[in-house]
């Protein structure tokens, strides 16, 4: 348990964000860990996990409060052998005391009472990811296809290659805090004189002074590009799902890795065509004579036109089964099945020749040749008595 890691760094994002934010964050880091999209990857299994805990915990206040004052023991009972925050619904044995740690050290705390360290300001950071959307036919959703999608993301200053200081020169070490990016403070409380860190006021926690400012970037390191990303969409992608293109988002501060682009998938309706997971299902109209004795149907699929053969005596609502020839599942070779249903079409605006010799032919059937009607019959017997 020890292990675990900070709540707001699982979602990505800074302590007090809002609940909006933290609505917004997790589900981006979903749809990125969901085990629909990475079968058998045990690792985005447990990311999913995680990123299920953290915000099981941050989008309750009561919850979040205790988190935010005592970490993970304010949480979990079990956690470094029942801290403070674990126990009769997060009992503090200092009482009051932790709202004393909070307004002298603004809620960060440690060393020993369940509280998060205060981490550097100037550790590299992974760079946001970027959220978008690209609309796609329903055939290409089952074949695959390729597509360019625009983005605007945060790249490294290439005047100042990232540094944020003004060609020529290059940003100064901090006095105050010597590169750390955070100054220890002491400050008395009933226990004795206790210290801790704070952000280097200033630096602002970057550890470095820029004297002389790139006029590009305007010394933040990084400026906002519009990008053409190609994205390979696999055959088999459905409605609503997300790919993850990695790398392919905002650059990282520090020496930080960049954040990945998620491109969610929008899949057009069909006009022949239902998909369900992986399998496909149609409607084909037949005749009366077709369904009568029987033929052999020419039924679309999204490989192209194919050849089936009802027998005579086929009813209107009959399923038959096209085995392999629905959608090929994701990241396997295999694919789905397709379903076709036929309806016998009643013929309409008869001719009074037409109509003669079908009441002719009509006459001539005997009850066996109608099964359900006989059924049907025998069954309501009682009731027409």
């Amino acid at each position: 348990m020890a292990d675990k890691r900070d709540y707001y760094e699982v979602l990505g994002i800074a302590k007090g964000a809002s609940a909006d934010e933290i609505k917004k964050a997790y589900r981006s880091m979903a749809r990125k860990y969901h085990p629909d999209l990475h079968p058998d990857d045990k690792t985005c299994a447990e990311k999913f996990k995680e990123v299920n805990e953290a915000y099981e915990v941050l989008s309750d206040p009561s919850k979040k409060e205790r988190y935010d004052q005592f970490g993970h023991a304010g949480v979990d009972p079990s956690y470094g052998g029942g801290g403070f925050g674990g126990g009769a619904g997060g009992f503090n044995p200092f009482g009051d005391m932790g709202d004393i740690f909070d307004n002298l050290f603004g809620g960060s705390f440690g060393g020993g009472f369940g509280g998060q360290r205060t981490s550097r300001a100037n550790a590299p950071r992974r760079g946001q990811d970027i959220d978008t959307s690209v609309t796609i036919s329903f055939m290409e959703a089952c074949s695959g296809v390729k597509r360019d999608i625009k983005i605007n993301r945060l790249e490294k200053c290439s005047e100042c290659g990232g540094t944020g200081a003004a060609s020529g020169s290059s940003p100064k070490t901090c006095p105050d805090c010597n590169g750390l990016g955070q100054i220890k403070v002491g400050q008395r409380t009933p226990f004795g004189v206790i210290s801790t860190q704070k952000v280097c006021p200033k630096c602002g926690g970057k550890g470095t002074i820029i004297s002389n400012p790139c006029v590009k970037c305007s010394g933040n390191g990084r400026i906002r590009v519009s990008k053409q990303i190609s994205v390979d969409i696999p055959a088999g992608i459905d409605n609503g799902q997300t790919l993850r293109v990695s790398g392919q988002g905002d650059s990282g501060t520090n020496g930080g890795p960049n954040g990945n682009l998620n491109v969610t998938v929008r899949v057009k309706a069909h006009d022949i065509f239902v998909r369900d997971e992986y399998d496909i299902h149609c409607e084909i109209p037949i005749t009366y004579t077709q369904a009568v004795m029987g033929d052999e149907l020419v039924v679309p699929t999204i490989d192209g036109n194919v050849k089936y053969s009802i027998s005579e005596g086929t009813q209107t609502g009959t399923v038959f089964r096209l085995k392999g020839k629905g959608v090929k599942k994701l990241q396997r070779s295999d694919r789905g099945d397709q379903y076709v249903k036929v309806n016998v079409e009643v013929p309409k605006n008869l001719s009074k020749q037409q109509k003669d010799l079908l009441k002719k032919f009509e006459d001539s059937l005997e009850e066996k040749n109608y099964e359900k009607k006989k059924s049907f019959f025998e069954k309501i017997k009682d009731i027409l008595k």
